[in-house]
C-alpha cells in the first residue's frame, strides 16, 4: 500500500520534500517558460507564497551535481517528461540574504563573511570539476570579492556556466531603510556603497541570474549599474507560478479525502478557505480570466489543522505569520507615516479598494509618492488587482486575512484615542450570537465610535463610520462578516453570517443597515430615511440566498442611524424565522 504523503508545512527544501515523499504542488511547467523569457530575471511576491521552495526546486533541476538524480527527484512531475536542454548543466551559487543581520556598524563585515562562506562551500561542492587544490585556493582568498572573482575566472577558462540565485535579495536593505533611515540606506545602495558594488560584480559573471524578494525598492536603487535584468513580477504568464491555483487546492483536498485523512467535502473546505486565502492577482491581463492565486502557506496551515483535528482551525490566520505582518508594517513604516500616506491606509481600510497605477520599481526616496506607496502595498500583498478601468487599476483588499491586518491597524489607532474593553466586547458578541441580545453589542460599538471620532473623521462622515463598524464587527468571532454583500438585487451594509464550521452553537443571524444623517437634518428627514431603511432591509432579507446562509437561525433586521458622532436611533425592523 502506498504511503500517504504528508504535507510539507513549514518546509522549503525541495530535496527534503521529495526524499521524504511529502505532497508537492507541481510548478515545474514554468521552468521552460522562464528559460524562454530571459537570462536575468527579477520576481517580486509577498511573503508566504512559496518562493524559497520554488528556488530550491530550480537548484535541484539545474545543478550539474544532481544530474544523475533527475528521475529520482522529479519523477511524476511535469518536467520529468519535458526536460529542457539546460537540465543539469550549471554550477549553482545560492545566496539567502535574509541570513545577514547585525547593526550597520558590522553589516558590511557580516555580509562579506556570509557571502564568503557561500563561495567557499561552492568551491568544495564543485571541486571535482576543477584542478586539484581549487577549493583550498578559494578559501585562502582574503575576502568575498577575491573568492568569487577566482571562481569566475576558473569557471570561464574551463567553460563552465554559472547560475546565480538570490533569495530575499532585499531583506536586510529593507530592514536598514526602516530602522536606520534613508541616509544609511542610501550609503549602502548608491555611489560606492558596498551592496551596490556587489551587483556590478555579478554583471557578466553568470550565465543566468534569478533574484526574488518582497519589494522592488532595493532593485531600483542598487541595479542601475547592473541594468541587465527583466522584472517579470507583473507578467501574465507568471501570475500562477507561485502560490496555489484553485485547481491546485482542490486536487490536494481530493488526495487527502481519497486517502481518508479528510472527512469534509471539497466544496465545504473551498468555500471556507476562499474568503480568507484566495483572490490574489499579479497581472492586469489575468484579472478577468478568473486566474486568482491562494496564499499557499495559509492553505497548508488550514489543511494540516483539518487533518490533525478533524475540524477547520478556529483561528483562520496562521499564528506563525504574525511576525511576518509585524515586519511588513515596519517596512511600510506605519509608525512614521505622514498624514497623506496614513490617509491612504484609512481609505483602503474603509472602502476596501483604491485606484492607482503600479510601478515596477522606484527608489526609496520616492516612497512618499502616492503611486509608489500604493505599489508598495501591492507588492507586500496588502492590495491586489481587482479590476481595470481605462489606464487605472482598481486595487482591492484581496481577502479576509489581509482585511484583518488593516482592521488590526485601525483598532490600534482607535485604542490610542480611547481604550477598548476587550473583555466587554467579547461578552456582548457572545450575547448577540448565542442569546439574540444584539442591543448591548451595537451600543458598545456606538459608544466607541463616539469616543474615538476626531474632527477629521467627522468631516469624512459616512465612509469613516462604515470603516469603523467594519473594524469592530470583523473581530466578532462567531460570524463571517460580509460587508456590502449582494442580497436580492441590492447591497446591504453588513451581513453577519454564522460561522457554523467553527461555532455550530450560534443561534442568531443579523443584517445591519447603516444610515448617516447630516448634522442639520430635520426630524421629518430622519423619519423618511428610517422608513427607507426599513423597506431596504426587508427586501434584502427576502432573497433565497439569505436563507441558505443562516441555517435555522432567526434573522434580525437591524437599523442604526447616526447624526455626526452620535447614534440617533437604533431598532429592529423585524425578525425572520427560517
Amino acid at each position: 500500500m502506498e504511503k500517504i504523503k504528508l504535507l510539507p508545512y513549514g518546509i522549503s527544501d525541495f530535496r527534503q520534500v521529495r526524499k521524504e515523499g511529502k505532497y508537492f504542488v507541481d510548478k515545474t511547467k514554468y521552468i521552460p517558460v522562464m528559460e524562454e523569457t530571459d537570462n536575468f530575471l527579477f520576481l517580486i511576491r509577498p511573503r508566504r507564497f512559496g518562493k524559497s521552495v520554488f528556488l530550491s526546486m530550480l537548484r535541484a533541476y539545474y545543478d550539474i551535481n544532481e544530474k544523475d538524480k533527475f528521475q529520482e527527484e522529479f519523477a511524476g512531475l511535469w518536467i520529468a517528461d519535458h526536460p529542457t536542454e539546460w537540465r543539469g548543466q550549471f554550477q549553482m551559487m545560492y545566496f539567502d540574504y535574509s541570513r545577514i543581520g547585525g547593526d550597520t556598524s558590522v553589516l558590511e563585515e557580516n555580509f562579506n563573511s556570509y557571502c564568503g562562506k557561500v563561495v567557499d562551500e561552492f568551491a568544495e561542492y564543485y571541486q571535482q570539476y576543477y584542478p586539484e587544490g581549487f577549493a583550498a585556493d578559494v578559501k585562502s582568498q582574503p575576502g568575498f570579492r577575491d573568492k568569487i572573482n577566482l571562481v569566475h575566472l576558473k569557471a570561464q577558462r574551463l567553460g563552465y556556466p554559472l547560475y546565480l540565485i538570490i533569495d530575499e535579495y532585499d531583506n536586510f536593505t529593507n530592514t536598514v531603510l526602516n530602522q536606520e533611515g534613508e541616509a544609511v540606506y542610501h550609503a549602502l545602495t548608491h555611489a560606492n556603497g558596498f551592496y551596490r558594488d556587489i551587483f556590478k560584480l555579478f554583471k557578466g559573471m553568470f550565465a543566468r541570474i534569478l533574484m526574488m524578494g518582497v519589494s522592488p525598492v532595493t532593485m531600483d536603487d542598487v541595479t542601475s549599474g547592473y541594468n541587465i535584468a527583466s522584472n517579470i513580477s507583473l507578467r501574465p504568464e507568471f501570475n500562477l507560478m507561485l502560490g496555489f491555483s484553485e485547481d491546485d487546492v482542490r486536487e490536494m483536498i481530493r488526495y487527502y479525502r481519497d486517502n481518508g485523512r479528510i472527512s469534509q467535502d471539497e466544496e465545504t473546505l473551498i468555500a471556507d478557505m476562499k474568503p480568507w486565502y484566495d483572490n490574489y492577482c499579479f497581472s492586469e491581463y489575468r484579472v478577468h480570466k478568473d486566474l486568482k492565486v491562494f496564499n499557499c502557506d495559509m492553505v497548508l496551515y488550514y489543511i494540516n489543522r483539518v487533518m490533525q483535528t478533524g475540524k477547520p482551525p478556529r483561528q483562520m490566520i496562521d499564528p506563525n505569520t504574525k511576525t511576518d505582518y509585524k515586519k511588513m508594517w515596519r517596512l511600510i513604516q506605519i509608525d512614521k507615516l505622514d498624514n497623506y500616506r496614513r490617509g491612504i491606509i484609512h481609505r483602503i481600510a474603509e472602502d476596501g479598494y483604491i485606484f492607482g497605477m503600479l510601478n515596477e520599481s522606484f527608489p526609496a526616496d520616492t516612497l512618499t509618492d502616492s503611486d509608489n506607496f500604493i505599489s508598495l502595498l501591492f507588492y507586500y500583498g496588502m492590495l491586489t488587482i481587482g479590476d481595470v478601468e481605462g489606464a487605472m487599476l482598481k486595487l482591492i483588499i484581496p481577502n479576509n486575512n489581509v482585511r484583518r491586518q488593516y482592521y488590526d491597524w485601525l483598532m490600534k489607532e482607535y485604542q490610542n484615542i480611547a481604550k477598548v474593553d476587550v473583555t466587554l466586547l467579547n461578552k456582548v458578541y457572545a450575547d448577540a450570537a448565542l442569546r439574540g441580545q444584539w442591543r448591548p453589542m451595537l451600543e458598545e460599538i456606538a459608544r466607541a465610535y463616539h469616543d474615538t471620532t476626531s474632527v477629521r473623521q467627522l468631516i469624512e462622515g459616512e465612509r469613516n463610520l462604515q470603516g469603523f463598524m467594519n473594524a469592530y464587527l470583523t473581530f466578532n468571532p462567531y460570524y463571517l462578516l460580509a460587508p456590502e454583500v449582494e442580497l436580492n438585487h441590492g447591497y446591504c451594509d453588513f451581513f453577519l453570517m454564522p460561522d457554523f464550521l467553527r461555532y455550530p452553537m450560534v443561534r442568531h443571524s443579523y443584517i445591519i443597515e447603516l444610515k448617516y444623517l447630516k448634522t442639520d437634518a430635520t426630524k421629518a428627514e430622519a423619519e423618511r430615511q428610517w422608513q427607507e431603511a426599513e423597506a431596504q432591509i426587508r427586501r434584502y432579507a427576502e432573497g433565497p440566498r439569505v436563507r441558505q446562509l443562516i441555517g435555522d437561525t432567526p434573522l434580525h433586521l437591524l437599523i442604526l442611524q447616526f447624526r455626526g458622532y452620535e447614534m440617533e436611533r437604533m431598532g429592529e425592523a423585524g425578525t425572520i424565522d427560517n
